[in-house]
């Protein structure tokens, strides 16, 4: 069984840390007998003032016949913003029903936390966010525009569909965690909304959660927080998370604030999941473009090679590939390995060169 991965490097620093995730992951390959190929897709913004088209529903059709997508960067000062955001990200999101954020939240050992006397036995646990609903289905509007009465809008939406799918995603996950032995894992699932005030979209999500949890997850416990608690807690305790599963705009924001806990944007990694399989997972380290540095070997790849990591993973469980599960598995754990050996430094842009660090990764597999 051969992986089909369709990448899209995108603008600023995307293209550098691509390169080297690629370049870790052919020594991971060939040392697993693992297969696998690359086909590279131009969309970004450098395509966008080149061509006047962002993506377009036939290129969208082409990428449903990969695998899998991995994701660098898209960002670049000459588009304003929100034009690749909605018309590349979202869509892709949106077009590819990719319903399933997932962000873990882990330290590393080496990797400096701001939170005091914090280790990864502190933090280490999984986001799931909703990804397809809520404020980012673009629902509202503005009338009276450039006038003294202006009004715009802009509506949170949530389905009884959409939710349950991700609930249900997320129990399953902390199952699996659970059964796994994985660190941190005791079988916690928290939701995180604010039902105190958002009475319609919150209760949608508190019963479903509840009622899917009570009929076909028992062994998994419940918690419930609100938002602006859960973001007290990430600081203040983040060891009382095993689980977390939250809707798309929370998501958005807490993610963020789990990205700084565990070292910053150089070492965050998600993934867009379809686990239904019927189109292609889409795969991304958090962080920006970077333009400033774009070129100049400083980017940190550790989240780009852990977010290919993830692809490896995650697709190989939707596929039922273990080899590429297997890959996955030893890919982090080369990032584990190597990461210690920069404590110190500031993990978003590391003076060692981007070059670098993927050749010590390749040195740990």
């Amino acid at each position: 069984m051969s992986l089909h991965i369709a990448t899209l490097a995108g603008d600023g620093i995307g293209p550098e840390v691509v390169a080297q995730a690629l370049r870790v992951l052919d020594v991971a390959a060939q040392r697993d007998g693992f297969k696998y190929d690359i086909t590279a897709l131009p969309y970004g913004g450098a395509h966008y003032l080149k061509t006047g088209e962002v993506l377009t529903d036939a290129q969208v059709a082409d990428i449903r016949r990969f695998d899998a997508v991995f994701l660098g960067a898209v960002g670049t000062p000459e588009v304003k913003p929100g034009i690749l955001e909605k018309g590349l990200l979202l869509k892709l999101r949106f077009d590819l029903d990719l319903y399933i954020n997932l962000r873990p939240v882990k330290l590393y050992d080496g990797v400096e936390t701001p939170l005091k006397n914090k280790t990864r036995e502190h933090i280490n646990f999984d986001v799931i966010r909703e990804n397809t609903e809520d404020l980012y289905t673009g629902a509202g509007g503005i009338t009276r525009k450039g006038t003294p009465h202006e009004v715009a809008t802009q509506e949170m939406l949530a389905t009884r569909f959409g939710v349950e799918r991700c609930v249900r995603y997320a129990f399953e996950l902390c199952r699996l965690k659970k059964k796994s032995g994985a660190t941190g894992a005791r079988g916690l699932l928290t939701l995180v909304h604010k039902t105190n005030v958002l009475t319609h979209c919150g209760d949608t999500w508190f019963r479903t959660f509840n009622e899917v949890g009570e009929a076909d997850y028992k062994d998994i416990k419940r918690e419930y927080h609100h938002v602006d608690a859960c973001c007290m807690y990430m600081v203040a305790k983040p060891e009382v998370y095993d689980t977390i599963v939250v809707p798309n705009m929370f998501g958005d924001i807490i993610t963020d604030l789990g990205a700084a806990i565990c070292g910053g944007m150089g070492v965050a990694a998600s993934g867009n999941l379809n686990p239904d399989g019927t189109a292609p997972s889409m795969f991304e380290p958090v962080h920006g473009s970077a333009p400033d540095i774009a070129g100049q070997n400083k980017a940190n790849p550790v989240a780009a090679i852990i977010s290919l990591a993830m692809l490896l993973r995650e697709t190989g469980r939707i596929r039922g590939d273990g080899a590429a599960v297997a890959c996955g598995d030893r890919l982090e754990k080369a990032v584990i390995a190597t990461v210690p050996k920069f404590k110190g430094q500031v993990f978003d842009r590391l003076s060692v060169g981007t070059d670098k660090v993927a050749e010590m990764v390749m040195a740990a597999l």
